[in-house]
């Protein structure tokens, strides 16, 4: 049994959809990041980062892990799948999940708080981080126009690039013109595990589709935990 300690973020959902794609039994607390529950003591005890998503192995005398990717590689690399078994083929799935962890995510994650959070509309900001995303969307869609997926067969790889760009809306970033992109977006949103896994531990379509009342409302709530 794993204890999942996460909220409805890309970051969160790459261990959802892990968890989900793999079969392991887990157990979900939610952590409130309005409340600033990552940053509780019993909760820093397992990641002294206070960020989620984390996770507790009680098979292995509780063993906790931290950091969204180090979380996919322990489970991929404790069952044997999501992730091949030989020095090439897990690089490549290292590759691409750190250029997701390196690239996407911090650059998306600017620009949702340029372009949503910040009560001042910082248009050089917003302008930089917007294109340095879709720039890597594009790099993104070159290398899927001759691969089904980013490293081979589907890979937490996969799993942890597609659930932050699933959210480009949000990051005020348009794919129209990345078909090889909407093409890998669209498979993946198909695949069972993914779609109970961006529902963990509640279904924050407001992310997906950035705009609305849902929307506006995660955007209010986000803004005071940047302004922190």
């Amino acid at each position: 049994m794993i204890d999942l300690y996460t909220a409805s973020t890309p970051n969160g959902w790459k261990a959802s959809i892990t968890l989900e794609e793999l079969g392991l039994p887990y157990e979900v607390h939610a952590i409130e990041l309005q409340k600033n529950q990552q940053k509780e003591p019993a909760f820093l005890k397992i990641n002294p980062n206070g960020r989620i998503p984390a996770i507790v192995d009680r098979d292995e005398g509780d063993f906790a892990v931290f950091e969204s990717g180090a979380i996919m590689i322990y489970l991929a690399e404790k069952t044997g799948r999501l992730m091949p078994a030989d020095a090439k083929g897990r690089s490549r799935v290292i590759q691409w999940l750190m250029f997701q962890m390196g690239g996407i995510g911090p650059m998306m994650g600017q620009a949702n708080v340029f372009f949503r959070y910040f009560p001042e509309k910082i248009q050089p900001a917003i302008d930089r981080y917007q294109n340095e995303s879709k720039r890597l969307f594009t790099v993104l869609d070159g290398h899927l126009k001759e691969n089904e997926y980013l490293a081979g067969d589907y890979s937490i790889a996969d799993i942890a690039n597609w659930s932050w760009v699933r959210t480009h809306k949000w990051s005020g970033v348009e794919i129209d013109d990345l078909p090889n992109l909407q093409r890998w977006l669209d498979a993946i949103a198909q695949r069972p595990a993914a779609q109970k896994g961006i529902t963990v531990p509640v279904d924050l379509a407001a992310l997906q589709q950035g705009n609305g009342e849902g929307a506006k409302k995660f955007a209010a709530e986000a803004q005071k935990m940047v302004q922190r």
